[in-house]
Order: structure tokens, then C-alpha cells, then sequence
């Protein structure tokens, strides 16, 4: 950890209470210790769960909280001890910067559910000091919560993969449904439900997903190359699907029924739960044991899985669809998010911001 002597000042865009609006913010950040990165922020992604944390709707904010947890940045300073990177490298720093490194997720490179992880904002560093996150011109992060952006992905491209991007693929993986043949659904279609469609379909699979409109028919089908598409309403079409799916991936980051969507398993088939809810969910039991089902949960991905991530979808030619804003913006994108009123995922353009004039 950096000392707190000669700290640096930087600006970032802050929330100060659950309005959850944000402004301008000036505050200090530690000097880069040897194991620390020091990085100029190029872009950052927005997430539901910026908004949710904004707002305090999970009950556990503390202000001034400056968000932003997919960003993405040049290296411009390394710690004596930093061997991953160097300056001029483009990197990544996702959902957490800390975590105990001595307990079994740890130890078993699944540091993403360390019982004592640091989240990039909103939390504290074992200094005490707050962590802040990429809505901001800078950041010190410590080398092990950071990932090479692959040559050639465009750093606003690659800012919503650090978060949307390996929410989908950590469980794909973990429970072994990265293999082709199978079929999947995702329900929901925002900006983790797109990749969901995008890296399952990249993975081989035949992908149906399930909204509860009509209105993203055609971009599903036409634009992230879905095979079907079903309105949660529409009875007969829900009936058609019925114990047909391997998985369902569901991205809805508000309450929600889950009773329609079990049927739709096959035997064995997992629902994977991967929106933040603040509101208990409720199910019929027979619905999962009729069919040895499972209702799951994933929570983003490990370091190790959001470097595969990043490879697998440099290789398949993945990206994110994105609207960019600048910071002067984005209010209003937060907004609209919580309107799902974008296609797909708002990142905002934080280095042409210029933050720091």
C-alpha cells in the first residue's frame, strides 16, 4: 500500500447522497506503492449496479462516492515491484481491487468471492481510506486486480467486457456449459444480456432470448445474431419452449418473477442468477425438483477468467455495443439506464471529458 505523504489530488464526478446525481469532486489518492499501478483513465463503462449504488437502493452507500468499476486506462507510473506491466500498456480494473489472498477462494484464484474483497468504489482500503472508482482522471490499483487489454481492442470497446463481458462467461464456464451443442436462454436484454447472446453464441450455442417486450426483436435476431426470440408474455410461445433449455442466464436487475421461466429448463438445467436484487425472489419448489433443476448464482469473474475473457473475445471478434458519452453527460445517461433507454451499455469517454481543466 502507497503512503499518505505528498498524496494526489485528482478530479472525479462524485455522488454526495441518494439523489444519486453526480458532480464534480476533487480528493486525494494514495502515492503508488511497489505493487501498485498508476493509471490515466481513458474509459469507463456504466453499470446497473452504478446506479443502484448511487442511489443507495441496497441499503449500504456511503458518500462521496465517485463510481465506475469497468475502466479501463493507460499505465503512466509502476511500482518497483510491478512485473505484469509497464508504462504505455492499456489495462483494465474491474469489480474489486483487494482481497485477503489467504482463504479458500483466494487461494483458489476465485478471489471475486473473497469474504474480504475490496470493491473498486465504495468501500475501504485496509488503510481506511475510501476506494473510488473510474468516473475519475486517475487511479492506483495494485497490479493483481489488473488485466492487459489484448492489441487491438479499442479501450471503449473493452470497457464494458470487464464487468458485463465476465459476468456471462464465469459461469458458462464454471458449470461447463462453454462447449458447443447446447442451448441457452437469456433473459434480459441489456447491457450484460447482449454479451450473454454475443459469448454464447460465440461458444456454439443455440441461443433464445426472452424479454418482456417485442421491442428488441429484430436487434436481438438481426444485430447479436440470437436464433429465437420470446415475449415472457406470450403464453403459447412460452408453452413451445418448455423443457428445452440447458440454461438460462438472467440479467434482470429488478424483481421479477421466477415461475415462468423454470419450465423452460430441461432436465438438470440451470437458471443463473447474475442481476442484483434487493427484493427476495420466490419460487414453487416441485418446479425445481420435478427435473432436478438449479437455481444458481455467479458474481462476475476471477482475474484469471476476465483475462481468458478478454482473449476469447479478441479472438471470435466480440464486442460491445455502446453508446459513448462525455462526463457532462452523464446524468442523463443514468437516467436513461435506469429507463433501459440505451443499446446496450453507456461508457463514457473520461480522458476527452477533461476532468483535470
Amino acid at each position: 500500500m502507497g503512503s499518505q505523504e505528498s498524496e494526489r489530488v485528482i478530479t472525479g464526478w462524485a455522488a454526495r447522497d441518494p439523489s444519486g446525481i453526480l458532480s464534480p469532486y476533487s480528493y486525494s489518492i494514495r502515492n503508488p506503492g511497489a505493487e501498485d499501478v498508476y493509471i490515466k483513465v481513458l474509459s469507463c463503462g456504466i453499470c446497473h449496479t452504478d446506479l443502484h449504488q448511487a442511489k443507495n437502493d441496497l441499503g449500504m452507500s456511503h458518500y462521496p462516492m465517485v463510481p465506475g468499476h469497468e475502466v479501463v486506462g493507460e499505465v503512466v507510473e509502476v511500482g518497483s515491484s510491478v512485473s505484469k506491466f509497464k508504462v504505455g500498456d492499456c489495462v483494465g480494473v474491474g469489480v474489486i481491487v483487494g482481497c485477503c489472498r489467504d482463504c479458500r477462494p483466494c487461494k483458489s484464484e476465485e478471489e471475486q468471492y473473497c469474504n474480504k474483497k475490496i470493491w473498486s468504489y465504495n468501500d475501504v482500503y485496509t488503510d481506511g481510506r475510501p476506494t473510488q472508482g473510474g468516473f475519475a482522471t486517475n487511479m492506483v490499483v495494485d497490479q493483481k486486480f489488473i488485466v492487459k487489454i489484448p492489441d487491438g481492442m479499442e479501450p471503449v470497446q473493452a470497457a464494458p467486457l470487464l464487468c458485463a463481458g465476465v459476468t456471462i462467461y464465469s459461469p458458462l464456464k464454471h458449470f461447463g456449459l462453454n462447449k458447443s451443442g447446447l442451448r441457452g436462454g437469456i433473459l434480459g436484454l441489456g447491457g450484460v444480456g447482449h454479451m450473454g447472446v454475443k459469448i454464447a453464441k460465440a461458444m456454439g450455442h443455440h441461443v433464445t432470448v426472452i424479454s418482456s417486450s417485442d421491442k428488441k426483436r429484430k436487434e436481438a435476431i438481426d444485430d447479436l445474431g440470437a436464433d429465437e426470440y420470446v415475449v415472457s408474455s406470450n403464453a403459447e410461445k412460452m408453452q413451445e419452449l418448455s423443457d428445452s433449455l440447458d440454461y438460462i442466464i438472467d440479467t434482470i436487475p429488478v424483481f421479477h418473477p421466477l415461475e415462468p421461466y423454470l419450465p423452460l429448463l430441461t432436465l438438470n438445467g440451470k437458471l443463473i442468477l447474475n442481476g442484483v436484487i434487493n427484493t427476495p425472489l420466490q419460487f414453487l419448489t416441485p418446479m425445481v425438483m420435478l427435473g432436478r433443476k438449479s437455481i444458481t448464482g455467479s458474481f462476475i469473474g476471477s482475474m484469471k477468467e476476465t483475462e481468458e475473457m478478454l482473449q476469447f473475445c479478441n479472438e471470435k471478434g466480440l464486442t460491445s455495443q455502446i453508446e459513448i458519452v462525455k462526463m457532462d453527460y452523464v446524468n442523463q445517461a443514468m437516467e436513461r439506464l435506469e429507463k433501459n433507454d440505451v443499446r446496450y451499455r453507456f461508457v463514457v469517454d473520461v480522458a476527452g471529458s477533461k476532468l483535470d481543466q
